[in-house]
């Protein structure tokens, strides 16, 4: 199955603002992931091509960074998940910057049940987890975008099968 699954924002920041914030990924200040809430993205070597990582069971490697424009994951787990996801940044004037990320994948076989069953409704909220994190950091109001039905389900599900594996 072919996937494109695409998310964007406007942050009221300048674009060199938003880069700098992207740069924090994955380390112990990291202002973008929403590890507070879903499994910390993590990377052996840091974030530079080549680093191999992820966060939960989605596994990728750092494929291309250019600091001040994006970052592109190449996918190496869960199997047939055959594709990329990348973080974008567009200067849209002098103040406002869009940031978007996409996954841009073909799934193949269990893979695809995965992803439309559990990963894309998961996946979705996680991204809107982040962006709210990014927002809220240049904004007065809190932006707290909700999980719709399926994803609270998923997320007791998968809490409660972790409980069993721990006992």
């Amino acid at each position: 199955m072919r996937v494109l699954n695409v998310h964007k924002r406007i942050l009221p920041l300048p674009k060199q603002e938003v880069a700098a914030l992207l740069k924090t990924l994955s380390t112990t200040d990291d202002r973008i992931w929403p590890y507070e809430k879903w499994p910390a993205m993590k990377f052996k070597e840091g974030l530079k091509v080549g680093s191999k990582g992820g966060h939960g069971p989605i596994r990728y490697t750092v494929e291309k960074y250019d600091p001040d424009e994006m970052i592109q994951f190449r996918f190496s787990r869960p199997q047939g998940f055959h594709g990329s996801h990348t973080f974008e940044l567009k200067a849209l004037g002098g103040e406002a910057t869009e940031i978007k990320h996409t996954i841009a994948m073909r799934t193949i076989g269990k893979a695809t049940w995965l992803w439309i069953l559990g990963i894309r409704s998961l996946h979705n909220a996680l991204i809107e987890d982040s962006f709210d994190k990014l927002e809220n950091q240049c904004s007065e109001q809190t932006k707290r975008t909700p999980w719709n039905f399926w994803v609270r389900f998923l997320r007791r599900k998968l809490a409660k099968r972790s409980e069993t594996v721990a006992d």
